[in-house]
């Protein structure tokens, strides 16, 4: 019996100390972790090394138990070990393991974009299945630039994107990109980037006091961007409905409306990067809902499968598909595992579940409820911001709340990664410390947990702050 199944089986490991070791061993060997300092790992600093979940919980092999408040990364939106979800997977991996969706079609791949469909705002209602996310950005951007040159328009190659915006690491994503340091080794990137401000209310001086202000501001950046650029040179605009880079940015008000009018007076493609944003996290199923606007495309996974298999989906206006549908024209792209047929029916039962278990409502009613917790964090003197909807949020950690003044260089390693990194973790919760931008906590939990769980986690980050005041 494997160690795996005898923690699952809830039996005693003889030495659970030194089979985790030796797990982290082996990984530290072999095992080449993503977006990981592989040297910060030595042979007296065990990797985590985790066996499974239940819930909301996630165990380590220790036999330890952990909150997982970023859900994985963004994805495990219903929890974990629901095995409701594993028995559609082997049902359907027993009919049909396998099959591509390269000229034919599969039953499940079909009832899933006709189900997405269905969902889907205004007319965003053609569906193209990809593995994940940054392909899901790849796939849009080299759509949008196929989609110009049918109609005649071979110049429109140029993407705008926000500052501190993430949307993928392959090159084309990566380019959209603007976190610098993800960038920089693999320079030279695709041309054609174009980076605006992003929505950061608390760090605009000049309208934090008018936020539509601000949005009417920030919506203009763009339009100023295609106009520098020229618009018969610009494909498309690339935004998340809530940014996550930066800390959980929420727009202004209007800011949607009004850019959604630029694209459409320029005939910019307007692109919602819904990977995180969408299948409930802000409360809705799509995150352009939440803010009443419709894109040309939609970028989604994560919360798709909630985490149960791989699978990302962008859906497209009847509008892009359009000039696709006639004669020889086809959209030269794809990938391998897209609309697996064991993913794809996975994805069914988690868009039955959200339904039928009423997920969306236990968001709304308790987005205020996890706002409001969060917000009596504000007493703590680091604490700067408190931001986000849904059950995606926010605080930003700040030197002075009166100035502002932010963390920087050495002070933010040793404050986000030397102390509230693993004193979160070492009390058993699971949230991101992250600097992509100012120093910020994350939370974006299942979507399934309460009020008595969203208690613990910011009572218990409320105990870690407290804790790093010392340090400072």
């Amino acid at each position: 019996m494997t160690l795996h199944e005898i923690i699952s089986d809830g039996m005693t490991v003889a030495n659970p100390e030194h089979e985790s070791h030796t797990l982290s061993e082996r990984a530290r060997r072999h095992l080449w972790m993503h977006f990981s300092r592989l040297g910060s790992y030595s042979e007296t600093s065990d990797i985590p090394v985790m066996v499974r979940g239940e819930g909301a919980y996630i165990y380590d092999a220790r036999g330890n138990r952990y909150l997982d408040g970023i859900s994985g990364l963004f994805t495990s939106s219903l929890g974990h070990g629901r095995r409701d979800i594993a028995a559609v997977a082997a049902q359907q991996m027993s009919e049909l393991e396998y099959f591509p969706i390269w000229t034919y079609a599969h039953p499940r791949a079909i009832e899933l974009a006709e189900k997405l469909a269905s969902l889907a705002p205004g007319d965003l209602n053609r569906v193209f299945f990809t593995s994940g996310g940054g392909e899901g950005v790849e796939s849009a951007w080299k759509l949008a630039r196929q989609y110009h040159r049918l109609r005649g328009e071979s110049d429109r190659y140029k993407v705008i994107s926000r500052d501190i915006a993430y949307h993928g690491t392959t090159m084309g994503a990566l380019t959209i990109t603007s976190v610098q340091s993800y960038r920089t080794p693999f320079e030279p990137l695709v041309p054609g980037a174009i980076k605006i401000p992003n929505t950061n209310t608390y760090r605009s001086p000049m309208y934090q006091a008018n936020p539509a202000a601000f949005g009417e501001w920030n919506a203009s950046q763009i339009e100023e961007a295609i106009l520098r650029e020229g618009p018969d040179t610009v494909a498309a605009v690339f935004l998340e409905p809530v940014q996550n880079a930066g800390g959980c940015l929420t727009p202004p008000p209007g800011y949607f409306q009004k850019v959604r009018e630029i694209c459409d007076r320029y005939g910019v493609l307007l692109v919602s990067d819904e990977v995180i944003c969408a299948y409930g996290r802000l409360g809705t199923w799509f995150g352009g809902q939440k803010y009443d606007f419709v894109p040309d495309i939609m970028v989604t996974a994560k919360g798709l499968t909630a985490g149960y298999a791989p699978l990302g989906a962008m859906i497209v206006s009847d509008r892009i598909a359009e000039p696709f549908l006639h004669g020889d024209e086809s959209f030269l792209h794809g990938f391998t595992w897209a609309g697996h047929p064991t993913s794809s029916a996975v994805a069914l039962k988690v868009i039955d579940i959200i339904e039928t278990e009423h997920v969306l409502e236990n968001v709304t009613s308790n987005q205020d409820y996890f706002r409001d917790a969060l917000e009596t964090l504000r007493d703590i003197p680091i604490v700067g911001d408190v931001r986000g909807t849904g059950y995606f949020y926010g605080v930003e950690l700040v030197k002075d709340q009166g100035t502002k003044e932010t963390f920087e260089g050495d002070e933010a390693e040793h404050l986000l990664r030397g102390h509230l990194s693993p004193e979160l973790f070492r009390r058993g919760l699971i949230c991101r410390s992250d600097d992509r931008g100012d120093p910020v906590v994350q939370f974006a939990p299942p979507l399934i947990v309460g009020r008595s769980e969203i208690d613990w986690m910011v009572g218990t980050l409320r105990e870690v702050l407290e804790d790093s005041l010392h340090l400072l």
